[in-house]
């Protein structure tokens, strides 16, 4: 029969060990959730635009964005990010939507600290303008 300071010691081992699978799991978890996102868009093809509204989606690391793009005579006019799931990256919505309505394309320039969240918004608005293609 184990005496109660044996029983002790496995009672700890045990519980060390779910403690280290745990925090092992954690780990892992959000280091794959930090992967860096690429960019996916570039230069908008203006011949192939239909004028409307779409929206597109991206989801990248542990940032995800659902925007609104508005298209108008060939052009994109307005964005509207509709839900944008950051940690740190709130900084970027306005400027990556300045940068992207300017320049006419889906890769600008990403905010500095604010990276991941930036090609999450630019992929997003791929995603819309990718739907308003015409076929």
């Amino acid at each position: 029969m184990k005496g109660k300071s044996q029983m002790h010691q496995g009672k700890r081992r045990s519980i060390r060990w779910v403690y280290f699978a745990f925090s092992a799991l954690l780990i892992g978890t959000m280091l794959m959730g930090c992967a860096e996102t690429q960019v996916a868009g570039g230069h908008v093809d203006h011949t192939r635009l239909q004028d409307g509204t779409y929206e597109g989606s991206y989801r990248g690391g542990p940032n995800r964005a659902l925007v609104q793009v508005t298209i108008k005579n060939s052009n994109i006019v307005h964005i509207e990010i509709l839900q944008h799931l950051a940690w740190r990256g709130g900084a970027a919505e306005a400027p990556i939507v300045a940068r992207i309505i300017a320049s006419q394309s889906t890769r600008v320039d990403a905010v500095s600290g604010a990276t991941n969240s930036s090609r999450v918004i630019m992929n997003a608005v791929q995603d819309a303008i990718e739907k308003a293609y015409k076929q």
